[in-house]
């Protein structure tokens, strides 16, 4: 999740520059500030369990994480276009996020683990709401319009 929560923290960190609305500019750094502290846990996990601080995943674009070519974009989006991407991107990234913490509680081992994906979880799924709140989704109807 290393990689995945850095990628997110930087789309976050592009909203106060790019963005027009100033509670999306809010709720993007409340966002950015738990994924600092979701990364330093995470980091305290993985050198506790032992295991190398390795990017296997490097240059693959995984579900739920902001791609290279997204943060591309955002950097040169203003406004609603960037509103656009970062809703998006962040709903994936904690959609996935909840995945990979469903995951870690079933089969983990390690309970500081566990624990910490329970917190991440519980998070994003609050995170989640805020957002759905603010940039509801909205699907195409038949006319060729937008629906809530």
């Amino acid at each position: 999740m290393i990689p995945m929560t850095e990628r997110a923290r930087r789309l976050t960190d592009l909203a106060p520059s790019r963005t027009a609305d100033p509670a999306l500019a809010a709720l993007a750094a409340k966002i950015g500030a738990a994924l600092r502290g979701d990364l330093r846990r995470l980091r305290t996990v993985l050198r506790s369990s032992g295991v190398p601080d390795t990017h296997p995943h490097e240059g693959h674009d995984m579900p739920g994480m902001v791609g290279l070519g997204t943060l591309d974009e955002a950097a040169a989006a203003t406004g609603p276009a960037f509103d656009r991407l970062l809703g998006e991107a962040l709903r994936a990234h904690f959609t996935q996020s909840r995945t990979l913490c469903a995951g870690e509680r079933a089969q983990g081992r390690a309970g500081q683990a566990k624990d910490l994906a329970a917190a991440i979880a519980r998070r994003t799924t609050q995170q989640l709401a805020l957002l759905d709140e603010l940039r509801p989704i909205r699907s195409a109807t038949p006319g060729g319009g937008t629906a809530p």
